[in-house]
């Protein structure tokens, strides 16, 4: 235990401290309690180091880095006794994939000290999966979703506002003034206010830094034996829905181009949803166990500016990942009269269930409950201007 090397590690979690932002986004900060063992999960640049770092201070919970070099060699089991013999309550271990057998470590460390906590975090859903078979009943799973519009607000002004039901009939929560300044600051927001970091600058580089890193390491650390040509196909992929108006893939046509089999395919679509880089619309009730989608859209739909991507698209887009990361499940309506999207969560002892169509100011509801459209400023009966849905988390 004399080898690990505490104080470092102290001081660098002081050091990132320090300089964490004056304002952190309300997912981080109007969190409740938290479980004694999480997976905390996320895209990359969502906030995940700042929501670790903003609950160990207050918690007495040592943040380490597992891929700082001075633990090379060091067994996540005896760095985390070694804390607890040091008197923390807890210890944060932030991107945990990057440690060797990470999830027996941990299952340990959760049975061997029964009263401290063993939190950690990961860039991909595949987290769990990737751990011991048993890890998930005991380690709660926590999604850092992408950062809403009422978020934003709240990092550019401080005002604080409440959330909003779009489709309670009222409004679920007070609607905020909506003038020029709000509906500048949506803009400001689809183009480039998803992830914390869009007000250090540099937007457009650092989303093209996350999509490297993301096809270049998170990818290939998933998913074993990714060769030249699988990382094309995923640039090839990038490429066809960054310009396409229609958000699908014909899985033919790109096996047959890149000479990759379908399973592969899949095998690719599926980390890349994982990481938070793409997401798959299904069919409603759609059962299959592999597919690429009745819609495919990236994640993040400030993408489709980074790339230059199809305006509709990326209102599509903005509406699935929007009302996804607020606890919707969304799929894809089966009618084409139905809409675009049907949403649905269980409320109370029944589920709730929504059809919406999306588009432009001469977007017609059709056989829809709501039709969303950029270009209101307050809702009407049938209408829901699409700021509105970036108030629900």
């Amino acid at each position: 235990m004399s080898d690990i090397p505490l104080s470092d590690l102290e001081a660098a979690m002081r050091r990132r401290v320090q300089v964490l932002p004056p304002r952190i986004r309300p997912s981080t900060t109007e969190r409740g309690e938290l479980p004694r063992a999480f997976v905390l999960s996320g895209a990359r640049g969502v906030g995940k180091t700042t929501f670790l770092l903003h609950h160990a201070l207050a918690a007495g919970v040592l943040h380490v880095s597992v891929d700082n070099p001075l633990l090379a060699g060091i067994a996540l089991y005896e760095l985390g006794r070694a804390a607890f013999m040091a008197g923390y309550w807890g210890v944060a271990f932030d991107e945990v994939h990057f440690a060797k057998d990470w999830g027996v470590h941990l299952k340990a460390l959760y049975d061997d000290f029964p009263e401290r906590a063993v939190w950690a975090s990961d860039s991909s859903s595949l987290a769990l999966r990737g751990g011991v078979a048993d890890l998930s009943r005991r380690f709660v799973p926590i999604h850092m979703p992408l950062m809403s519009f009422r978020e934003f607000l709240y990092l550019e002004s401080g005002t604080v506002l409440s959330t909003i039901d779009p489709f309670s009939g009222g409004t679920g929560g007070s609607l905020p003034r909506v003038d020029a300044a709000l509906l500048q600051a949506f803009r400001r927001y689809r183009e480039g206010g998803t992830r914390p970091f869009h007000a250090e600058g540099d937007f457009r580089e650092r989303m093209l830094a996350v999509l490297e890193k993301s096809l270049y390491a998170d990818v290939p650390f998933f998913l074993p034996k990714v060769g030249e040509s699988n990382l094309r196909l995923m640039n090839a992929i990038v490429a066809t829905l960054a310009r396409s108006a229609v958000p699908r893939l014909q899985v033919r046509s790109l096996c047959a181009d890149w000479n990759v089999g379908a399973d592969r395919l899949y095998a690719l679509i599926e980390v890349m949803e994982a990481i938070g880089l793409l997401r798959v619309v299904r069919y409603e009730n759609d059962t299959k166990a592999r597919s690429v989608g009745a819609k495919l859209f990236f994640a993040d739909p400030a993408f489709y500016g980074v790339l230059g991507g199809n305006a509709g698209t990326m209102r599509e887009a903005l509406v699935a990942a929007l009302c996804a990361e607020s606890g919707w499940l969304v799929e894809a309506a089966r009618e084409e009269t139905t809409g675009d999207f049907v949403i649905s969560r269980l409320g109370g002892s029944s589920t709730r269930r929504i059809a919406l169509e999306v588009g432009g100011a001469s977007k017609r509801r059709k056989g829809s409950d709501f039709v969303i459209r950029d270009d209101l400023d307050y809702p009407t009966a049938a209408a829901l201007p699409l700021w509105m849905l970036g108030m629900m988390y």
